[in-house]
């Protein structure tokens, strides 16, 4: 069997559709619809849910936001606002792997990224336990969620969405005994207010067990825990097997 047909490729005029990313990689293609004309998104769109029985769409503008209501109005269609992404349902339900991600931010403000990351964390059949506004400036609000995760929720990894010094995450990952992921976020003031500082450190903790992606890469940060939590879940079912 050629490659291109094993790896079940849809070509269209303007892109070649992985279409068994989730069965390879365990996570669903996220469509980045920025830099992508109305058309090329409702086209891909289109063929996802034709083969696949969803379509996820990332960042979307307010004219693609009318054209989707426009093409898939009448589907199972959902819309998260803070993100502005959209997924389409045909026939697709997400099965329940166990896997449990909790979620924190250090502000409201950063919010539309941590939203992404949960968006894929429960595509990928986590469960995920959000909790907003708990950042450095007022550490006594972290305590009570924290606590939350780790003994009410028991989670396998959290997520850490923060902008401004992006300390929150390095604080989480000096506490706990669980992988702690750093989502930096273009929220600040001035020079290193689009993410650079929250950034870089995140990038130079001292405390371990920190792991971080790129500013507002709320999909990045979503694949990573729900790979890890997922990965953890199986080996809590093999352990009761056993």
């Amino acid at each position: 069997m050629p490659m291109s047909e094993s790896m079940n490729l849809n070509r269209v005029p303007f892109a070649e559709l992985d279409l068994l990313r989730e069965h390879r990689k365990g996570a669903p293609e996220i469509v980045w619809t920025a830099n992508k004309t109305v058309p090329q998104c409702i086209e891909i769109a289109r063929q996802f849910l034709q083969h696949t029985g969803r379509a996820i769409l990332s960042r979307v503008s307010p004219e693609l936001q009318t054209a989707l209501d426009a093409e898939f109005g009448d589907a199972a269609y959902e819309w998260y606002d803070a993100s502005r992404t959209a997924i389409i349902r045909g026939g697709h339900r997400v099965p329940a792997t166990g896997g449990r991600v909790g979620l924190l931010t250090a502000g409201t403000s950063d919010q539309p990224r941590a939203e992404e990351a949960a968006i894929v964390c429960q595509e990928m059949g986590c469960e995920v336990y959000p909790f907003y506004d708990v950042g450095v400036a007022g550490l006594h609000r972290l305590f009570g969620p924290l606590e939350a995760l780790l003994n009410q929720h028991d989670v396998d990894v959290i997520i850490v969405a923060a902008g401004m010094d992006g300390a929150l995450p390095s604080v989480v990952s000096g506490l706990v005994d669980i992988p702690v992921i750093g989502l930096p976020t273009a929220v600040g003031y001035g020079m290193g207010g689009q993410g650079e500082a929250a950034l870089l450190t995140m990038l130079q903790t001292c405390a371990p067990g920190l792991a971080v992606v790129n500013i507002d890469n709320g999909v990045g940060a979503g694949v990573t825990a729900a790979l890890v939590a997922n990965r953890a879940a199986r080996c809590r079912k093999a352990t009761v097997k056993e």
